[in-house]
């Protein structure tokens, strides 16, 4: 059993916990709630032993197992199935001994070895790596590259495969679902739900969290309140207290009021002098009821926009995708006003090409677009985070776009996404991911869009901003197109759905549940066995040369323009560079012609716009070959 017993943690100068109690069975599945910054991640620190109390104690059974999901994942050659295979410490602790063994020739130990392979199901290890993966979205074709060529998403669901094989009796999870899809979010799910050992999980997927754990624990004012039940029963079950609690505080100010009037009244009085002087000690006494109070600090409202066009956006006959090879096809879409559409479908599918098409980021190979008259966009995506300038504040990001807004205005708004105060004056660099997404969104909502087109926009957002959000996108009154793997703001912001999947774009006929269905119908039929083992050797080489070749095609023409590239950059560099220090010469200006002067100014300028703009086709290309990679 985990136990904490008056346990006091600070993180810096933020006291996080102080003197909490908490008790966690073994096999137990307990989530972990609470806003974002008030402790969680620092008490899982606390018990995988990287941190230690600042007071009181914390044990966790010293013969348990703790697996977790590592933050980084270094770029190695090793192969993706070999990776996941090491979470397994015991099984590679047992192969280095039979490996040992057989090197030294020593046949009991050998046999020792070898029996303690099968007793923890050694022979079946590869095959429970590969399900894993398959599970995490990853194909049959990946399961053989190396660790270095997967991108930063793809890495962390490696983190997390490995976590899974390790055979543990404490798993800790750290929101897990933010690099995941839907699709794989449902896998893991039921693969947490069969897990015996005792859980703990840090998740702002309410949905998530209804099905998978069976308790709550609770960061409130600093200690940790446990309730029994998922998600769903811990939210009722802390609406009837802070009703209660604001109930019993509203009784007790009416009798302190009553007894103040006495005292007030009454003081000076000789014949009351000692009923007054009892009242002042019963106030003294009486132990305050603090008013309930909730703690979300965000309150969105999307601004009045001056009209929407209807239809809003039209695709006919689009194909999309990349260095000339289409992801999707045949696309013929049509936005009305008002619309609410979920996008579903696997992942690398297309629906973040088909996000980015409607945003109008990537152009049709072949079709039209037309969007409809004063139309504006708000778009959405996890990359855009990076895009926010690292030495600006909230403010000035939002002064920048419109300039002619007053500060009190601004500031009042930016509240509303929680950067009140100092917050609104901090600098980006130093902000999380929860906080850079917060003011993306902030700033795509000052714009007064009349469609939002959302991929993945509740990713490191805490519940309290993502039921925010939920509540704000209920009431806009534009379309919204959203893809996301939070399934209750799907239910709650989308009347229609569509499939993405097999290169088409199509109403879905159903609903979440349905698309479970769908889901496991598909896997299904993908992991049964063909008619014999050889065909199916044969498919998979037929199938995985096929992707080699198609991706191969696509990569080629970009590869070549990059490297093309690259040597222009290289050159204008080199220009620039020397046209500078030219310019930076004292003597320059006294032995040259104002004419030169002029020229050399003017070719500058001309070389350091012919750089700006190499760099520009060079992060785009490069963003498309991670898109070819995904």
């Amino acid at each position: 059993m985990i136990t904490l017993r008056k346990l006091t943690l600070r993180r810096g100068a933020k006291l996080l916990l102080d003197e909490a109690e908490a008790a966690i069975h073994p096999g137990q599945h307990v989530g972990i709630v609470g806003p974002n910054g008030c402790g969680k991640s620092s008490l899982f620190a606390l018990l995988r032993g990287e941190l230690h109390p600042d007071g009181g104690d914390a044990d966790v059974p010293a013969a348990w197992v703790v697996a977790h999901v590592a933050q980084e994942t270094p770029a190695v050659d090793r192969s993706a199935i070999d990776y996941t295979m090491d979470g397994d410490r015991e099984l590679r602790a047992v192969e280095a001994e039979i490996a040992d063994a057989q090197a030294r020739n020593d046949g009991e130990r050998l046999a020792h070895a070898h029996e303690r392979y099968r007793q923890i199901d050694g022979y079946s290890a590869r095959a429970r790596a590969a399900a894993l993966l398959h599970g995490l979205g990853f194909a049959a074709q990946d399961l053989e590259r190396p660790v270095r060529e997967f991108s930063g998403g793809w890495r962390m669901r490696l983190n997390l495969a490995q976590a899974l094989m390790c055979r543990s009796d404490l798993l800790l999870l750290d929101e897990p679902t933010n690099h995941l899809d839907l699709d794989a979010v449902l896998w893991l799910e039921g693969w947490l739900q069969n897990y015996r050992g005792t859980l703990l999980v840090i998740s702002h997927d309410r949905e998530f969290l209804d099905a998978t754990v069976t308790a709550v624990l609770h960061f409130d004012q600093r200690k940790l309140k446990p309730y029994s039940g998922n998600y769903s029963a811990f939210e009722e079950q802390r609406a009837m207290q802070l009703a209660q609690q604001q109930a019993l505080h509203a009784r007790q100010q009416r009798e302190i009021a009553r007894l103040e009037r006495f005292v007030e009244r009454f003081r000076a009085k000789a014949t009351k002098a000692r009923q007054a002087q009892s009242r002042i000690k019963a106030l003294e006494r009486m132990e305050r009821i603090a008013p309930a109070h909730v703690d979300s600090p965000f309150a969105i409202r999307f601004r009045e926009f001056p009209g929407s066009p209807d239809p809003m956006l039209m695709l006919d006959g689009v194909s999309a995708g990349y260095g000339g090879a289409a992801v999707l096809h045949d696309i013929r879409l049509n936005i009305p006003a008002g619309a609410r559409i979920g996008l579903l479908g696997r992942n690398g599918a297309g629906k973040s090409t088909l996000i980015k098409l409607l945003a109008g980021r990537l152009a049709p190979l072949t079709g039209t677009r037309r969007e409809g008259k004063d139309l504006r966009i708000g778009y959405f995506a996890q990359y855009q985070l990076e895009d926010l300038r690292a030495d600006e504040s909230p403010l000035q990001h939002l002064a920048r776009i419109d300039p002619g807004a007053r500060e009190q205005a601004l500031r009042d708004f930016l509240g509303g996404f929680g950067f009140s105060g100092d917050m609104a004056l901090a600098k980006v660099e130093g902000f999380s991911g929860g906080e850079r997404a917060r003011l993306a969104l902030a700033i795509i909502v000052w714009q007064r869009p009349n469609l939002l087109l959302l991929d993945e926009p509740t990713n490191h957002l805490d519940l309290d901003m993502r039921e925010a959000l939920t509540l704000a996108l209920q009431e806009f009154e534009g379309a919204v197109v959203l893809v996301s793997h939070d399934r209750h703001l799907l239910r709650t912001t989308c009347d229609t759905l569509m499939l993405v999947a097999d290169g088409r774009v199509a109403p879905f006929d159903g609903d979440l549940e349905d698309y479970r269905d769908w889901l496991a119908e598909r896997r299904a039929a993908e992991e049964r066995p063909k008619s014999t083992a050889g065909e199916q050797r044969r498919e998979q080489k037929r199938a995985e040369a096929e992707a080699r070749n198609r991706l191969a095609q696509a990569r080629r023409p970009l590869e070549k323009r990059v490297r093309e590239l690259e040597a222009a950059m290289a050159k204008l560099g080199a220009e620039k560079s020397r046209l500078e220090a030219m310019l930076a010469a004292e003597d320059f200006y006294t032995r040259s012609t104002p004419e030169q002067v002029t020229n050399a100014l003017r070719e500058q300028a001309r070389v350091a716009q012919a750089l700006e703009e190499a760099e520009a086709e060079w992060f785009r290309l490069q963003e498309a070959l991670e898109g070819l990679s995904a």
